[in-house]
């Protein structure tokens, strides 16, 4: 079942989430025109990764772990294009309008969830001038990116012993220690918003 023949619950008519821009996003049929970078930021900077299951004295968010995804990303290749460093940093951006769920609950919810996701995901590459659907190649360079963002987090932040975090998440990425320290103490959410914007302009090619 694809995201646009999803069903909506039954007795509702509304499918669409209003952002604080005034955008009105339609989730089951999203329209590159009604995505705006700031609707982004404000959302994935007050979403917490691992359910909120961290140390610190703020929220994990998904604006923070973006911003560390795409530094593992920076540290491991450092040449790699601008437009490759955007799509790594706007990985997670439909989590702003769908929460960041965990790994074992997007299992259980199967694939009308991923369906969802993904359009969503090629309607904010298409606004930000990104192919809709990434080659094979770079989805996999993110990934690896991605995990080493989470072996990261999940030694530092959420309590995992580093061999299980080995087990489930790859090895360490080898960042510098003051990025490590930087991008691994959490920020407040107005912070995190200001850094993923700064870091989305610096981006644009």
């Amino acid at each position: 079942m694809t995201a646009r023949h999803l069903p909506a619950a039954k007795g509702s008519t509304r499918v669409w989430q209003r952002m604080l821009s005034g955008r009105r996003l339609d989730l089951l049929d999203p329209s590159p025109l009604d995505i705006e970078i700031a609707d982004i930021a404000h959302g994935l900077a007050r979403v917490a990764r691992w359910n909120g299951q961290t140390s610190g004295a703020h929220i994990f968010s998904v604006a923070q772990h973006t911003l560390l995804v795409e530094a593992v990303m920076r540290e491991h290749t450092p040449r790699v294009d601008l437009r490759v460093r955007l799509a790594a940093l706007l990985h997670d951006a439909p989590e702003y309008v769908i929460g960041d769920m965990i790994s074992p609950f997007k299992a259980v919810l199967g694939g009308d969830y991923k369906a969802v996701e993904k359009r969503l995901l090629s309607a904010i590459h298409i606004r930000f001038g990104l192919p809709a659907v990434l080659a094979d190649a770079i989805t996999q360079q993110i990934k690896a990116a991605d995990r080493g963002a989470a072996y990261l987090e999940a030694t530092e932040l959420a309590g995992f012993a580093e061999a299980e975090a080995k087990r489930l998440f790859g090895r360490d990425p080898g960042l510098p220690l003051a990025t490590r320290q930087e991008y691994l103490t959490p920020w407040s959410a107005a912070k995190a918003e200001k850094r993923f914007l700064a870091r989305f302009n610096s981006l644009q090619a």
